[in-house]
């Protein structure tokens, strides 16, 4: 089960990114790895094409699951999520920190 979703504010828990945070722009589920904006920056050789000049761009790759937790909009802290369902039969994502519904 994914506890990540496009648009939600993520933390960085390990890696040489350790404490930044950013949005996540892409999920891979197959993958397990999400695409967070100013997150895992690579540099990359582009060669010119008759639309874009070439040079050296920065690129976002690809980060582990694993390395991310979601940062909660009320409480503004990093937390662990947990899975409820709701009287109507929805289920939602909870925070484990202040037990507030994350959208």
């Amino acid at each position: 089960m994914l506890t990540l979703k496009k648009k939600d504010k993520v933390f960085v828990i390990s890696g040489d990114d350790k404490g930044k945070t950013g949005e996540v722009l892409k999920v891979f589920p197959d993958k397990l790895t999400a695409i967070v904006s100013k997150i895992n920056i690579a540099k990359k050789h582009k060669k010119p094409t008759q639309k874009e000049p070439g040079g050296i761009v920065d690129l976002e790759r690809p980060i582990q699951l694993s390395k991310l937790v979601v940062v909660c909009p009320k409480c503004s802290r990093p937390s662990r999520i947990k899975f409820d369902k709701l009287s109507d039969g929805k289920k939602v994502r909870i925070c484990k920190n202040c037990a507030e519904v994350i959208l």
